[in-house]
């Protein structure tokens, strides 16, 4: 197909994306010398009625013979492969968690309440007593042994959540998912490897800079059994130049997710308001002579956006610049509102940091406050004047 069309002198090529039968054949005419032109399906709808491949392939022709279409990013093959071994990992932690949830249920099934004492049956107390339960211990207090000290629940409590009935059929399933679960972890491990391996291949872009001082508050964080066990916040400011992770609420794992799916190149979206409608973090408004007629609902899956939402969720109690800015949104327009304004907010400090090189400097809560205030002093003064009367700032006490 690509020697027919160069022999009849194409240049560009226009294609929809459906599922991932278009990667193959995009891969082939890329390499081919032409330029491919993905499309989003839905922006290519043609009039209702019947239709079939001929006629959509010739509707699509048309469109993009009046340059009526809009190619869709896709990043280089760098980034995909980046974005290949962190959504494999993404599922293998997914799975991981299903194989944690059946556990539960078999658990629960047996009457063994161990949720009640632990927060977490994949810990050390949690995997150190079913290890034990599937060698053939039936035993509470032998099996309350194996606590943790770091566990607030003494053993006491432990041994009579462990009173429970032992079926056969149960301890099958439980067995059955136990070995699931560890070869989930193997599997991750496997992958961490791989990927350490690949990033530490990456050209170096830091240009001889230090890697910037960690948070306290991510110094103090325990390391999550699902979080990778090699130095992921060097690999990626050796490879960007910059720490994402400096942004309050922008945690190694989240800066990973951004890397993998949109890369450090912020210079093939023209502005950070052209990024964020990327990102559909947009409001959608309806302007019709300058005046909003209506509000809409902008959905979608893109793995950035739900990675930023989850960030800016977590800015609730952050004693920080952004935490105060979100607390305030949050009391003024709703938590949903105020979510997806601060993700926005997220991801233009990304695109600054990522496109000129800008550094982070976090002004504090009270810094916020003050200009608040502020604000509010000269609105409350501007709304007096304009009703005739005049404000008098009191002596301070």
């Amino acid at each position: 197909m690509a020697e027919s069309l160069k022999q009849c002198r194409i240049r560009t090529v226009a294609m929809q994306s459906t599922g991932v039968y278009w990667i193959a054949v995009y891969d082939i005419l890329e390499a081919a010398g032409l330029q491919v032109y993905l499309v989003n399906a839905r922006e290519t709808k043609n009039l209702p009625g019947r239709k079939s491949d001929v006629q959509e392939s010739q509707w699509l022709m048309k469109l993009h013979i009046y340059g009526l279409l809009r190619n869709s990013f896709r990043p280089s093959q760098e980034i995909r492969t980046l974005r290949t071994y962190w959504r494999q990992r993404n599922d293998l932690v997914r799975s991981a968690g299903r194989h944690i949830q059946r556990m539960q249920k078999a658990l629960t099934q047996m009457n063994i309440q161990l949720a009640n004492v632990l927060s977490d049956v994949s810990g050390m107390t949690g995997q150190a007593i079913i290890k034990a339960i599937l060698a053939g211990e039936r035993d509470p207090h032998k099996l309350a042994v194996f606590r943790d000290s770091r566990v607030k629940a003494s053993e006491e409590q432990i041994a009579r959540s462990l009173e429970g009935n032992w079926e056969e059929d149960l301890l099958f399933v439980l067995k059955q998912e136990q070995d699931g679960y560890e070869f989930c972890q193997k599997q991750m491990a496997e992958c961490d490897r791989r990927l350490e391996q690949y990033l530490q291949q990456r050209e170096d872009r830091s240009q001889g800079a230090c890697l910037p001082e960690e948070k306290r508050k991510e110094r103090l964080k325990k390391k999550k059994g699902n979080a990778p066990q090699f130095g992921l916040r060097a690999d990626l400011f050796r490879m960007t130049g910059t720490d994402l992770t400096q942004i309050d609420g922008i945690d190694v794992m989240t800066a990973t997710t951004m890397l993998s799916e949109a890369g450090w190149d912020m210079s093939k979206w023209k502005t950070e308001d052209h990024f964020v409608s990327w990102l559909r973090l947009c409001p959608d408004n309806r302007i019709s002579g300058n005046k909003i007629i209506g509000k809409g609902r902008l959905p979608t899956n893109n793995r950035i956006s739900i990675a930023l939402k989850m960030a800016a969720s977590t800015l609730r109690l952050s004693n920080t610049y952004i935490g105060a800015q979100f607390r305030r949104l949050r009391t003024k327009l709703g938590a949903p509102v105020a979510i997806k304004a601060m993700a926005a907010k997220l991801a233009r400090l990304v695109y600054r940091m990522l496109r000129y090189g800008m550094k982070y400097v976090d002004q504090g809560a009270e810094f916020y406050e003050a200009q608040h205030r502020k604000r509010q002093i000269s609105h409350l003064k501007w709304k007096a004047a304009k009703l005739g009367f005049q404000v008098i700032d009191a002596p301070a006490a």
